[in-house]
């Protein structure tokens, strides 16, 4: 999981890092876990996927949903998933991240043959949600992006 606060770029590193893993022919996805939903756009070539709590709201509920209208391939055969969250005020982003998770353990994502699974989380919001990667387990090794910055610190910090 790559963690840091929200403007220091590691959306661009996450996507950078895939893209070369990619390159030396490993088999990654990456689980966009940030309300916004921007994960994925260089990978895609696009300025932002849907994500699961979006097309859940569309659909009706999350169990409406397949794996297929989620997963979208792109670089070098990257999977691609956004877990997305609510509008800004309005609920809970981190329980987006809580749902996505836990709907593609359920429709078997994982079980594919992948080498990484990276999980790109906003990191500077004090929600359990936006924990679950390191609280369940889901996450290896956990990398935090930041500058020398104090507040970019105090984030990484806490």
């Amino acid at each position: 999981a790559i963690y840091g606060k929200g403007g220091i770029g590691k959306s661009t590193t996450t996507q950078n890092l895939v893209a070369g893993l990619a390159e030396l022919g490993k088999k990654v996805m990456i689980v966009g876990c940030d309300p916004k939903a921007d994960s994925t756009r260089l990978i895609l070539h696009a300025k932002a996927q849907n994500s699961i709590m979006q097309m859940a709201a569309d659909a009706g509920s999350v169990e409406d949903l397949e794996l297929e209208d989620v997963l979208k391939v792109g670089y070098k055969d990257i999977k691609c998933v956004e877990s997305g969250g609510p509008e800004p005020g309005v609920g809970c982003a981190g329980r987006g991240v809580i749902t996505a998770i836990n709907f593609l353990e359920e429709e078997g994502a994982y079980e594919e043959d992948l080498d990484f699974v990276f999980y790109d989380v906003l990191g500077d919001v004090v929600c359990g949600g936006f924990a679950m990667p390191i609280r369940e387990n889901k996450a290896q090794e956990i990398y935090i992006v930041c500058s020398g910055e104090m507040m970019a610190m105090y984030a990484a910090n806490n």
